[in-house]
Order: structure tokens, then sequence, then C-alpha cells
């Protein structure tokens, strides 16, 4: 398999919705940026849309004065996602909120407003500053905080829980653990009943531990499970990248999902076996409807990083 339709198979299973393509994308002529950076609009509740497109899904909640975006997708996305809120409300944007420190979900940061507010968890901040490359990737993501002089990182951090506005422009940001790296935020709009979740719960597949940004293989379906205990007045959870909503219940199978694979990494160490055994043998449980087969390079990574923290 080649490195280009390697990444494109991780993305068909829920992995980081980023292809050797994409890069050369956001690198390429302004002429190609322009005909290719297409932002498509889902309208989730009258004031609450998912732009898909150029990395994660950005979650955009129009308040009573002015627009908070969560995640910014890939380089040379932000204008894009500037763009298209321009064509759903007059508004500004006052808040960006990333969930986490991966380049297809921050790196738009830079071309927004320098008077816009970036929040984010204290590790996440740590994380982009560190610009480590994404464990079981090669690290395609151009650092364009750093080529911007840190234009784009957070400017206010959480440790625990942090509350943004009130009533009800309320948003409440949450931390629960180490999953997909050590700062991954959950964003609750408590008046909507809508949470986005970013890369700790992506879709319905194996997700990407990334160690190099301090996620974790043995703690991840734990923090799932805390976030499912800890904020029950949901209805509607955006993930990472998933084409489609999901729900409480989604997550609750998500957590399952992940316990269930992180123990047969666990029993195959006991037993002797690498990830590389893991990944030629082991298959997505009868029980759970709707998820794909992975692809063995991202049960092997994750795998991997599962024993690895084992030792």
């Amino acid at each position: 398999m080649t490195r280009s339709s390697g990444l494109g198979a991780l993305l068909a299973v829920g992995a980081l919705s980023l292809t050797v393509s994409a890069y050369q994308q956001a690198r390429g002529g302004a002429a190609q940026q322009s005909a290719e950076k297409v932002v498509t609009v889902d309208k989730v509740k009258d004031n609450l849309f998912v732009l898909k497109g150029g990395g994660g899904n950005t979650t955009v909640f129009v308040g009573s004065n002015g627009v908070v975006v969560v995640d910014t997708k890939l380089a040379g996305w932000g204008q894009p996602i500037l763009s298209k809120i321009k064509e759903l409300t007059p508004k500004p944007v006052t808040t960006i909120i990333n969930t986490h420190s991966h380049g297809d979900h921050v790196s738009g940061n830079v071309e927004f407003p320098a008077t816009v507010d970036i929040v984010a968890h204290e590790n996440t901040k740590k994380n982009v500053e560190a610009w480590p490359a994404v464990y079981g990737l090669s690290n395609v993501f151009p650092n364009v905080v750093k080529e911007s002089g840190g234009k784009g990182l957070p400017k206010r951090t959480f440790k625990d829980k942090m509350t943004i506005g009130s009533g009800a422009d309320r948003i409440d940001l949450f931390y629960f653990g180490r999953a997909h790296t050590s700062g991954d935020a959950w964003v609750l709009f408590p008046s909507l009943r809508v949470m986005a979740s970013g890369d700790v719960f992506p879709n319905k597949g194996i997700p990407i531990m990334d160690k190099n940004a301090g996620g974790s293989g043995v703690e991840f379906a734990d923090t799932l499970t805390k976030a499912y205990r800890g904020v029950s007045d949901v209805d509607v959870i955006v993930t990472g990248h998933a084409q489609t909503t999901m729900t409480r219940d989604d997550l609750n199978t998500y957590a399952d999902f992940v316990r269930e694979f992180v123990n047969a990494a666990r029993d195959a160490k006991q037993q002797g076996k690498s990830a590389d055994d893991v990944a030629a043998t082991w298959k997505v449980p009868a029980k759970f409807a709707g998820y794909p087969a992975p692809m063995p390079a991202s049960v092997k990574n994750a795998a991997q990083v599962v024993m690895d923290e084992l030792k």
C-alpha cells in the first residue's frame, strides 16, 4: 500500500481527515486553493451549524452578540470559514475554541482577526507550541503557528472546567482526562443540548491515540465514560470527523468499543503477542453495528500505544 492510499484508508475508517493531497492543497497556489476550498454547511439548530471540508468538523454557534467557532480546520481554511460564516450571519466572530492541538483543527486560527479570543485546554496550548508529529502519521501539518510568529495560539486556557457567556449564550468547557491527546476539550452548548467532542470522539472507528501529544490508549475509554456520565443534558454530539451528528447513546457505545479494543491489546501483550499480531487478527465485535472494518495500520498504531503504556 502506498503512503497516500494508506492515509486515505485511515480517513475512511475515522482517523485524522488528512491526506497527502489535502496537504498539497494547503501548500498549493492561490488559484488551486480558491477552486478547491469548498465549505459545506449542516444546520443543527437555528443558531448552530457544522461546517465541513478541509479537516475536522467546525462548529459555529451564533450568539446574541457574536459568533463562537469550535476548531478551524487545515492551513488555508480560516478564510473560507470566515466567508461561509458571513453567509450565515452578519455578526462578528468573537471567539475560537480549539478542542485539541492537531493541525487539521487549529491551523485556520492564524487567518482570523487578532481581536478574536482563542480558548483551549492548558495542555492544548503547550501542544500547539511544541507541534509534535502525530503518532502514526508523518508530520504533514505545516506549522503555521510558528511560521506566523505565534499568531493563532490560545490566549486563554482552562484546567478542568470553564464557562463562557451566560443564559442562552452560555458555553461550558470540560476536560475529563487523556485520550486522543492530553488536552481534549468537550464543548457544551447547554441551551441547545449540543456538545462538540473533537477527535476524542471522531466517529465510529479506531481513534488515533497520539502519545506524542500526551494521548493515552489505556485511559481513553475511561475518559469517554467520564464524559458520558459527567454531561447528561445532551441530545446531539458534533464529532471530530463524522459526516453526521451522533447522540449521547452513541458516545456510550463508543466508550465500550474503545474499551474492548484496549482490553484486546492488553490481552495480546500478556500472551506475548505484538501490535502486528493484533493488526492481523483483531476484528470489530459483531455487536458494534455500523462500525466499519478498520485498516490494519490504524489497529497496529493504536495497539502499539496501549502496549507501550503497559510496560
